[in-house]
């Protein structure tokens, strides 16, 4: 874990549950500023909802979210969306809006949320498409755009108010080889560029790990292992390693829970005559 001086997040004791389900219980993260942290874990493990409570959409049952020093569950509406607009977010989907060109898609927050000449937008939009590689794009629909170029086009747009952080969500989900290179080379190069903290969730762990600085794997709730990959990799847990490596065999279990299998066939068996 780092330590409070060099966390930009922390997390402390996070319980959430979905109705009889806990997806966190006890949850202790840190994460530190300036760095490229990716949080790991199987599938249902609550990657993606603990963007969420970060980003206050969902609120814990219990435990403490704090953001640069802001304690994100007791902000008021205000304050949530002033802190919002220094953290992007990178959707898995891309979400961008299908009526507006590429350009009016990374101008939408300005003109929403700032009174920016016209004139200043567009030198902020172009600037940032240019960062991405799409300011030839300008004029495209998202329905014209490659799935790559749409992902570059969605991170443009997150880093239009010169965010303190940006969150991505699964961001080389469905793309090439050459989209996952360009991405996974605009992620460290922006993070390193423009002093970001970068939090991302993906299953694409050797793509993930190549560029994080830090990696925090997530199970059953609470943290299973954190530190660098190189830590992670060399770490004598079982478990980890399993993950890590994508072996069938391990301690955890291929099968999920059930009664014991011959019984319940020799019951079955038993039930047909």
């Amino acid at each position: 874990m780092s330590d409070d001086s060099t966390a930009l997040v922390q997390i402390r004791d996070l319980h959430f549950s979905r109705g009889s389900k806990h997806i966190f219980r006890g949850l202790d993260v840190d994460i530190p500023r300036g760095k490229v942290t990716t949080i790991l874990g199987p599938s249902g493990t609550g990657k993606t909802t603990l963007l969420k409570l970060i980003g206050g959409q969902l609120k814990s049952d219990q435990g403490t979210i704090h953001v640069d020093g802001l304690e994100v569950g007791k902000l008021n509406r205000r304050d949530l969306y002033a802190l919002r607009k220094r953290m992007g977010m990178l959707f898995q989907s891309g979400a961008l809006l299908t009526d507006l060109s590429v350009f009016d898609n990374i101008a939408f927050p300005l003109r929403e949320h700032t009174d920016l000449p016209e004139n200043l937008i567009s030198h902020l939009v172009l600037m940032r498409l240019h960062a991405v590689g799409l300011r030839g794009a300008r004029d495209l629909a998202p329905a014209e755009l490659s799935g790559g170029m749409a992902r570059r086009a969605a991170l443009a747009r997150a880093l239009v108010f010169d965010p303190m952080m940006i969150m991505y969500d699964e961001p080389f989900t469905g793309q090439d080889p050459i989209s996952m290179g360009i991405l996974l080379a605009l992620i460290k190069t922006v993070n390193a560029a423009l002093g970001l903290t970068s939090l991302m969730v993906s299953h694409d762990l050797n793509e993930a790990l190549s560029i994080s600085d830090y990696a925090v794997i997530i199970s059953e709730g609470v943290v299973v292992e954190a530190g660098s990959p190189e830590q992670l990799r060399a770490s004598e847990s079982a478990w980890v390693q399993q993950f890590l490596q994508g072996k069938p065999d391990g301690p955890v279990p291929f099968q999920a829970a059930a009664p014991d299998y011959e019984t319940e066939l020799l019951g079955a068996s038993g039930g047909l005559h």
